[in-house]
């Protein structure tokens, strides 16, 4: 008779793809026990408090078990599939000592086995860590226990921090990158060997894996999964229903609320006349060094902000409560907020101060439609400065909007509309908005708020400005 051996199961972890969060829901699985997966095959889709993200697994294999069930939610380290890397069970003897009695040396054999905790199978001693040729029959002293017990055994560290840069079992040693990253490295043709790491303990970031890109390009577009429905209690004829709050819309409203009774907020108005820049919005569209791009008012007030930024530095700063500091910042990550299906993010434009016009509407393309899709990772949500949020594309004049934690001011741009307006003595009809600053009060003062507002409102009257200023 036989039975089944589990030497070469391994247990993929949820992994901490959210710098520092601490659960995980499962959206979606993509496979099934008994399902064939390869190295970087994406498993399943998960829901953390800033992103939906895809799961690849680290390793070849045979899907053995799912432990939990779509729509759970797992904390950071737990085990959430078994993979048998070994292609499936291996059939082993349940009279193991009929095949040692044959051997010249059997004293030597149990010294072998007892460290190791293996099963004889019908090929070798099952699969190692290192190769499926090694043979402890051989007589060999015991040993300290091999890699794939010490990933099982006490070191939990070292197990997490394997399965997170996706070689937890294999015994030719890889670039430390996270899933995510790896896998953006996948989607752009990369070689992670390649690159030099510049994140902490040599991992691999997703900056390094776009520099190493030339040009850049943005992943290949990835099919998604429909979002996951809101699950919602309602009786039938129930005049009442609840939807529970978890994911990116729990995460903003903790946000928002800790920001709203943190900085004191001070919101600042001006309308503006902005015919010129809309004309010069459709002449981009014709030029040829923006073809292809997204061009379109955004575009523009953006631009008018990052001078804006230039002309007043100390509006781009953040508040360190510990140390009792202002942090003025001389680099801008512009974030952009955008409605999607799950709720609110803001990723931003990494360095978007040192882009030129193409190359920030090519940036701000890519952030748009990846946010669209679902495909925002966390990282582009990390390390914003400063937010736009066009609350105009739904009709809205203005707003007061709420301070991303972290930053200092928001732009919030109303809608564009044709309305009567005195332009060299005479009303006629010019493109007008109404633009709204708010800024924490603790670091930016009027004057300097007051300042920076206008001078966004001078260029989107005068877009000429964007080069005597910029």
């Amino acid at each position: 008779m036989t039975t089944m051996t589990d030497t070469s199961l391994r247990e993929f972890k949820m992994p901490d793809v959210g710098e520092g969060l601490t659960e995980a829901e499962i959206l979606k699985w993509y496979v099934q026990p008994g399902d064939t997966v390869t190295d970087g095959q994406i498993v399943c889709e998960v829901e953390t408090a800033k992103a939906a993200v895809e799961l690849p697994i680290p390793y070849d294999g045979v899907v053995r078990a799912l432990h939990f069930p779509e729509g759970a939610t797992v904390d950071v380290g737990t085990s959430i599939i078994a993979v048998d890397v070994g292609g499936g069970a291996v059939p082993v003897e349940e009279t193991p000592p009929a095949k040692e009695e044959p051997q010249p040396q059997p004293k030597p054999e149990p010294a072998a086995k007892k460290p190791e905790g293996r099963k004889p199978v019908l090929v070798g001693y099952g699969v190692a860590e290192s190769s499926t040729k090694r043979r402890p029959r051989k007589g060999v002293p015991a040993a300290a226990p091999p890699p794939e017990e010490t990933l099982y055994g006490a070191s939990v560290l070292q197990s997490i921090q394997g399965e997170l840069n996706g070689h937890g079992g294999g015994a030719q040693p890889r670039p430390l990158a996270k899933p995510p990253v790896r896998k953006l490295a996948k989607d752009l043709g990369v070689d992670l060997a390649t690159i030099t790491p510049s994140g902490p303990d040599g991992i691999i970031t997703r900056e390094d894996v776009h520099a190493a890109v030339a040009p850049p390009k943005a992943p290949e577009p990835v099919v998604e999964a429909p979002a996951a429905p809101a699950v919602s209690y309602e009786a039938e004829g129930a005049r009442e229903t609840r939807i529970p709050v978890k994911g990116v819309r729990k995460a903003t409203a903790a946000a928002m609320v800790g920001s709203a009774f943190t900085a004191p907020h001070v919101t600042e108005f001006v309308t503006v006349d902005v015919t010129r820049t809309m004309k010069l919005v459709e002449e981009l569209k014709q030029d040829k060094e923006l073809a292809g791009l997204r061009v379109n008012p955004l575009l523009l007030i953006a631009k008018a902000l990052l001078v804006a930024i230039k002309r007043n530095p100390e509006i781009n700063a953040s508040w360190d409560e510990a140390a009792q500091e202002i942090v003025v910042k001389h680099y801008v990550n512009l974030g952009i907020a955008a409605a999607t299906p799950r709720g609110l993010i803001v990723p931003n434009i990494k360095d978007a101060h040192a882009k030129t016009l193409p190359q920030l509407a090519e940036s701000l393309g890519e952030l748009v439609s990846t946010a669209k899709e679902g495909r925002t990772s966390p990282a582009a949500m990390q390390g914003g400065t400063v937010t736009i949020t066009n609350v105009g594309v739904f009709g809205i004049d203005t707003g007061t909007p709420i301070l991303n934690p972290g930053e200092s001011a928001i732009l919030a741009v109303g809608a564009i509309r044709l309305q009567p307006w005195v332009h060299k003595g005479k009303v006629k009809p010019r493109q007008v908005t109404t633009l709204a600053l708010s800024f924490d009060h603790r670091l930016v003062d009027g004057e300097l708020g007051s300042k920076a507002l206008a001078d966004v409102a001078a260029i989107l009257e005068q877009p000429k400005r964007l080069i005597t200023w910029g």
